[in-house]
């Protein structure tokens, strides 16, 4: 169990932990526009003091438009490494008009926290900040060697971010490593997060005439690139569901039989599932569960469509060009420049005359899978169940997060998945949310992971 004065600490100071999360959820930190540079560096910049003030070097990295902050921490009797990643960028907050208090005035209803960036990833991030501080204030020095890799463009996909991690490769160098920008499976399950799906994002813009013409006078002659924008798209499916792109099952690794009877005895409820999104979950292919579909086969999804007009009323034009931005999920074994590939191929292979086709990648992140059996998940275990009083849960996400390829392929750490968040925190939607008893008990966990893979470290050394 976590120190009695550590949890004494914890409990002492919560106010205090909560007004300098919402300083941080104060700042509109929106990566993906531009007007908001000056609000992202302001963010990082007041995370780097926090870090200061408790005796890190804490260093901004210029980078592309927003920068990374390294932040370091040794101790008198080093125990091994610890690297804990985070992102302080969020997604645009749209559409407005349906948050309930406006989304960076942070505002605690029910119990949670209302604000873009609560629960992805501020909250998150911030635990592991406060974490540090109470082992410091309780024990006079970290049991490890903390280092804090925090970045800012996760939310537009982490372009680039191998060059970074590639070159300060020396300076990340760790024993273990901690992600923490997943959630629990359910509410009072805590869980470990064990695979991620990765991600190709593109662009296929398909260009006609050389400008937007009347419908009535060249409708029948010119090619709409709409149209056959709509038709390229929904060619990338079968009737089952399975995409359709060439070879883009070749490298799909099958889920085990012993992962389906974990799964199958989560406690997932499908028409709770159903109510909660708005929707029967009967999309991807058929036949399959919904965790599987969402968890272990790979997808393809249009994100949005541009082209033609757009405002109020009618307005009779042949567009110029429509753009389909795609999203591709993949899972072990795929690789996401292979899946430009496909996508590639079925482009060509089916654009009509009258059209120029085009594609752009706009993000690439590869599949994660971690062991199971290794002494740092079993850590990670042990702080979970003391922090949240229940046993833990192994499972996989749909989601992809860039970095963690990254620290297990470049800095050969696999790294701990242990995120807080709950799956109804609303992330990337209106009124996102993080509850109030998941923000502590990430505190406490965070803080029983570090004293716990110290413990790890010590071990490994004969101490």
């Amino acid at each position: 169990m976590p120190a009695k004065e550590l949890i004494k600490y914890l409990q002492a100071h919560r106010d205090e932990q909560l007004e300098q999360l919402f300083e941080l959820l104060r700042f509109p930190s929106i990566s993906s526009q531009s007007p908001r540079e000056g609000d992202c560096l302001a963010c990082v910049e007041r995370i780097a003091e926090h870090l200061r003030g408790l005796g890190f070097s804490a260093e901004l990295r210029p980078w592309r438009r927003h920068p990374i902050l390294l932040a370091r921490r040794a101790c008198d009797r080093p125990a091994g490494r610890l690297l804990i990643y985070g992102h302080y960028d969020v997604q645009p907050p749209d559409p407005l008009e349906q948050w309930q208090t406006p989304p960076f005035e942070p505002a605690i209803r029910d119990g949670r926290i209302y604000a873009r960036g609560a629960s992805d990833d501020k909250g998150q991030l911030f635990a592991h900040v406060k974490a540090v501080e109470a082992i410091l204030a309780t024990r006079g020095e970290l049991p490890l060697e903390v280092i804090f890799f925090v970045e800012g463009e996760e939310e537009i996909g982490s372009p680039e971010l191998e060059r970074f991690v590639t070159g300060a490769a020396a300076e990340l160098a760790a024993e273990f490593a901690v992600v923490s920008d997943s959630d629990f499976f359910a509410a009072g399950l805590p869980t470990l997060t064990y695979g991620l799906r990765g991600l190709a994002y593109v662009e296929l813009t398909l260009a006609g005439p050389r400008e937007d013409l009347h419908s009535g006078v060249h409708g029948g002659a010119a090619v709409n690139p709409l149209n056959a924008v709509a038709r390229m798209l929904s060619g990338m499916h079968d009737e089952r569901g399975r995409v359709t792109l060439p070879g883009f099952y070749d490298d799909v690794v099958e889920l085990t039989a012993a992962e389906r009877r974990a799964w199958a005895e989560l406690p997932f409820d499908k028409a709770a599932y159903a109510a909660a999104i708005g929707a029967d979950p009967a999309g991807g292919e058929r036949g399959l569960p919904v965790l599987e579909r969402r968890w272990a086969r790979p997808t393809l999804d249009c994100n949005g469509i541009v082209g033609g007009y757009q405002g109020e009323g009618a307005k009779t034009v042949i567009p110029a060009s429509a753009t389909a931005k795609i999203s591709m999920r993949l899972v072990p074994n795929q690789r996401p420049e292979k899946a430009v590939e496909s996508l590639e191929r079925y482009v060509a292979e089916n654009t009509p005359a009258g059209v120029r086709a085009s594609v752009k990648v706009s993000a690439q992140a590869r599949p994660v899978l971690t062991a199971l059996d290794s002494p740092a998940v079993a850590a990670a275990k042990r702080a979970l169940k003391d922090a949240f009083g229940a046993e833990v849960a192994l499972v996989r996400n749909g989601a992809s997060v860039p970095i963690t390829e990254l620290i297990q392929r470049v800095l050969k750490v696999d790294p701990i998945l242990m995120g807080f968040g709950l799956p109804d925190d609303n992330l990337h939607a209106p009124n996102e949310h993080f509850r109030l008893e998941q923000f502590y008990g990430g505190i406490a966990a965070s803080a029983a992971l570090i004293v716990n893979l110290a413990g790890l470290a010590r071990d490994a050394q004969g101490d």
